[in-house]
């Protein structure tokens, strides 16, 4: 049995595991540890727990160690380097008149790379722009176009709930979400109340999904024709979370009904 720890290098980012080595951590802790690129700041997102080697025996990187004071002094040193190539690099933007929109800037913990996000709505010749942030800044420029969804989880903001944004306080990975999931919630079709701050479809589409689904499986579909107290009538509309039906009659009637309060019609050819 190893022990692995999660680790975590922004706020709602992806938790990566890494040996713990003979350190005592707990939740919270700031850690540098061992990356692909060199030396990583981060914090203790899922204190050490027991992994089967027949799970995944894959080699982890190790914690180096605990964040000193100059660590800490070094990571807020790199905070201001990400404010003035921010603001340098939009500045270069606008003159070389390039179609994109920067969003965020970062640092890796030694300052030998700083990585620029932005979006755009198609490829974009940033050579010239690369060549003035390595003459001002003497480092590794990279340059990194993310999708729309990346861009609202990297900088927040405020949902139509009125709550924090979903993808920057706890979705780690975002998941399919399509226009049949506002249709199985008899949610309104129209665009701009199901779509979220990125602009795409709301993630917390996906969440009841699956509950509705399963709540369908003992209704009748819509467009069955059903026998009443009233007379026959055609479902129109399903409301799961009442558990009740729409019915509508031949003479253009619509009630609402109880799963109980009616039966399937022998014949249902009829339109």
């Amino acid at each position: 049995m190893t022990k692995v720890v999660g680790i975590r290098f922004k706020p709602t980012g992806k938790i990566y595991d890494f040996d713990p080595g003979a350190f005592v951590l707990k939740s919270g802790d700031r850690v540098i540890v061992e990356t692909e690129k060199g030396l990583g700041f981060g914090s203790v997102a899922l204190p050490p727990r027991s992994l089967d080697e027949t799970t995944d025996n894959r080699p982890q990187k190790k914690v180096y160690r605990l964040a000193t004071e100059q660590d800490f002094k070094q990571q807020e040193k790199n905070r201001r380097t990400e404010e003035v190539a921010h603001e340098y690099c939009l500045d270069c933007i606008r003159d070389l008149g390039l179609e994109m929109n920067l969003f965020s800037v970062e640092s890796t913990f030694d300052a030998s790379r700083l990585t620029f996000f932005f979006t755009a709505e198609g490829r974009v010749d940033f050579r010239q722009l690369v060549k003035m942030l390595v003459k001002k800044f003497r480092t590794r420029i990279e340059m990194r176009q993310v999708g729309i969804r990346n861009q609202a989880k990297m900088c927040g903001g405020l949902g139509r709930c009125g709550r924090v944004l979903c993808c920057s306080t706890f979705i780690d990975k975002f998941e399919p979400v399509s226009i049949r999931m506002a249709k199985e919630q008899n949610l309104s079709l129209n665009p701009t109340k199901i779509s979220g701050q990125c602009g795409r479809l709301m993630c917390c589409l996906n969440y009841e999904n699956e509950t509705y689904q399963k709540l369908k499986e003992n209704y009748p579909r819509v467009g069955t024709w059903v026998e009443t107290g009233e007379g026959p009538g055609k479902i129109i509309r399903l409301n799961v979370i009442c558990s009740r039906v729409s019915i509508k009659f031949e003479n253009g009637a619509i009630i609402e009904k109880g799963l109980n309060q009616f039966t399937i019609a022998k014949e249902n050819t009829r339109k």
